[in-house]
């Protein structure tokens, strides 16, 4: 079987690095992978043990460009199917370009934000499977009208090993200046608005006031990190909340964080939170989403209404003043990713869905 992947991102996190996994996954499986993906980024790079990179232009939503460059890929690889693997314009100009070179096309859905019916009437028209990777983008999927004989879901995964290991003594001084007696409390998600890394900001001074250990860390880059870290000074929060950027090392600092903070107002499912509790890591999450899908209440984390300072603030005092307790949570959360969320059961599901496409194309 020879598949093109389509994915339109920059950086190797969130969608590309699912796609590396089942890159992967698929190709110690014989299947022959092809990826078209933008020149030069760090997914070109890492993806070449596992299939052949085709590096072109790709500018976006606005770039109509690209499906002509894709259709010409397209006849030249004569795939059996086309994966499209985001948004960033190759949902939309890779859907079109299979269509027109009459190849069967999937297309990955990542995000739950809503699109208007006449949208999603339009732009999956183009698609014969609709993948999403949480029942929560699939029930936003249902409600603006795509049919289920669309729609399936597999969710993202996790290499729980690279995660489940122990913090390394000195490790925090080492890499990030700070006490090695510090209680970390942790945020991994871009900086943008919708990962509420605002809400909180706003939860945290009383929290700081009570906790002298207490030192907030937000990995992650985004176009929020001038206007965040100008929101922290001015709240003279400076010394005790930091942005430590985009970090290759975070398999090895996640174990050090004492809890992982997650007050996103919308999340598809959130492969941060999986990442930290496959390193055994309790959780204080937005029940929005899929995240409950990521976080089981209860069991692996706590769960708070999204945009909720004040029970964000309660959530987090409660699992602060408790390590037993946190103990308990990232114990769970480990077992549970290693049971639910692993990569051969993604590379797995998404092979079904080839198959099942590549059936119907033969009848």
């Amino acid at each position: 079987m020879r598949v093109l992947h389509v994915e339109g991102g920059a950086h190797l996190y969130g969608g590309a690095l699912q796609l590396l996994y089942l890159l992967e996954g698929l190709a110690a499986r014989g299947i022959d992978n092809h990826l078209a993906c933008r020149r030069g980024c760090d997914l070109s790079a890492r993806a070449k043990p596992f299939a052949e990179v085709h590096g072109m232009p790709m500018h976006g939503d606005l770039d109509v460009l690209m499906s002509g460059r894709l259709y010409r890929l397209i006849r030249r690889l004569q795939p059996d199917l086309v994966h499209l693997h985001s948004r960033i314009g190759a949902d939309l100009m890779g859907g079109l370009a299979a269509r027109l070179a009459g190849v069967p096309v999937l297309h990955t859905r990542r995000v739950d934000n809503p699109e208007p019916r006449w949208l999603v009437g339009l732009k999956y028209r183009l698609h014969d499977r609709v993948v999403a990777i949480s029942e929560a983008i699939a029930c936003v999927l249902r409600a603006a009208g795509l049919p289920e004989a669309k729609l399936r879901v597999v969710r993202s995964a996790v290499v729980a090993e690279r995660f489940a290991r122990p913090c390394r003594p000195g490790l925090i001084r080492e890499r990030l200046g700070l006490p090695e007696d510090a209680l970390l409390l942790g945020v991994v998600a871009q900086l943008i608005a919708r990962k509420g890394h605002a809400v909180l900001l706003r939860a945290l001074p009383t929290l700081l006031a009570e906790q002298p250990r207490l030192q907030v860390l937000f990995f992650g880059q985004g176009p929020l990190a001038a206007a965040l870290t100008q929101r922290i000074d001015a709240a003279g929060l400076g010394g005790r909340v930091h942005l430590v950027g985009f970090r290759d090392d975070l398999a090895e600092l996640l174990p050090c964080l004492s809890l992982l903070a997650h007050p996103a107002l919308m999340e598809g499912l959130g492969v941060s939170l999986l990442q930290a509790a496959a390193a055994g890591v309790a959780i204080v999450a937005s029940r929005v989403g899929g995240i409950p899908e990521a976080v089981e209440e209860g069991v692996t984390g706590v769960l708070v209404p999204p945009g909720d300072a004040l029970a964000l603030e309660q959530a987090l005092r409660a699992l602060l003043a408790d390590p037993v307790w946190r103990e308990r949570l990232g114990q769970a959360g480990a077992e549970r990713v290693r049971r639910a969320f692993s990569v051969d059961a993604m590379v797995e599901g998404n092979l079904r869905v080839y198959q099942e496409l590549l059936a119907e194309a033969s009848r």
